[in-house]
């Protein structure tokens, strides 16, 4: 992996040598073409550090796209990721507090509970997180499949977002299998913005959704979402997959910045923020 952007004066100082056809460049340097420790990755997708005495919840989304724009290959986003952007994927994992996701990637996807990885225990306990982030399942009707892994057996209880007027016996079902349920909407259906605040209640500051794309569409819609971690896969599926965000488009398109972009095997692996 090498770090395309931003350009530093190693990046610079590389590129000469490579021109020169050198092989001064090999080294442990972020500008260099090698496998990046777990301890790199972490700092480079480092959350923005909040101010004195501030708990501002941040939201990131992290998602993979064809170069033709498909999200998914039958249905799966596994088909178009690598290991590399797996280890991505964890690492994001890792430094959130939650993570969110919309009812029907739990079923496409199989989800899972998060679980505890040693190589960042000690940074999480530093900044005062559990050992794992709760997983908080997006759903309006709460029909899910409450004998899977991630009701049996999670490191910590997974949230249920949904909305108030959602049915009473089937909060109670989700209660009941140890679920924590949490009201995030007045109707039947999750609001975005208070499904951010009642989370930053709860004290989860560090928020990541890893879609689907109806779900993601919601959150871009809303104004919720301050930054977007895409990979970009170097396939063509061509075929009707979703895109990464789907629904209603926006009145106005929402601008976002590129502050960091890595590279390896032509996989692109993005960070855009909201400007």
């Amino acid at each position: 992996m090498r770090r395309l952007f931003p350009v530093t004066d190693e990046t610079a100082a590389r590129t000469v040598r490579e021109g020169a056809g050198g092989d001064e460049a090999r080294g442990g340097h972020e500008g260099l073409d090698r496998e990046w420790s777990l301890a790199e990755l972490a700092g480079a997708y480092a959350y923005p550090e909040p101010g004195p005495g501030e708990r501002v919840p941040w939201l990131r989304a992290n998602m993979v796209s064809t170069l033709d724009g498909a999200a998914q290959h039958d249905g799966r986003s596994q088909p178009i990721s690598t290991a590399t952007d797996m280890r991505i994927f964890g690492t994001l994992r890792a430094l959130a507090d939650v993570v969110i996701v919309g009812a029907e990637t739990v079923r496409q996807e199989g989800y899972r509970p998060a679980r505890e990885r040693a190589e960042f225990a000690e940074a999480r306990e530093a900044a005062g997180q559990g050992p794992a982030p709760a997983i908080a399942v997006v759903s309006a009707g709460l029909d899910l499949d409450y004998g899977l892994p991630l009701f049996t057996s999670p490191l910590v209880p997974t949230l249920i977002l949904t909305g108030a007027a959602a049915a009473p016996d089937r909060k109670a079902a989700a209660e009941k299998a140890g679920a924590r349920v949490v009201i995030a909407g007045d109707g039947v259906g999750v609001d975005p913005v208070r499904a951010v605040r009642a989370l930053a209640e709860l004290g989860h500051t560090r928020l990541l959704t890893e879609g689907g794309p109806r779900l993601l569409g919601q959150l871009v819609a809303s104004g919720v979402l301050d930054e977007l971690c895409l990979t970009i896969s170097p396939m063509l599926t061509a075929g009707d997959a979703q895109r990464i965000a789907g629904g209603p488009s926006v009145t106005v398109p929402g601008r976002f910045e590129l502050v960091s972009l890595l590279e390896e095997e032509g996989f692109l692996y993005s960070r855009y923020r909201r400007t």
